[in-house]
């Protein structure tokens, strides 16, 4: 999901989780928009996109070879 105007404030911690590739489709939407050069507005944004990301990205288990996950 594209959203049409910027925000400067991270998502609430009680908003709905979006899936890790809905964000990193916003991500790459803002370089697109940015033309590879963030604003310090759109900076702002892309880290509160990647805290986002981070926080929806599945996750291996610190004990699991990483090389074998699927």
């Amino acid at each position: 999901m594209i959203h049409g105007m910027s925000t400067t404030h991270c998502r609430a911690p009680g908003a709905t989780q979006r899936s890790a590739a809905e964000v990193n489709e916003e991500i790459r939407a803002l370089w697109l928009r940015a033309g590879g050069m963030l604003s310090g507005e759109q900076r702002r944004e892309y880290q509160c996109l990647v805290l986002e990301w981070s926080a929806a990205a599945p996750r291996t288990h610190s004990h699991e070879d990483p090389s074998k996950a699927a």
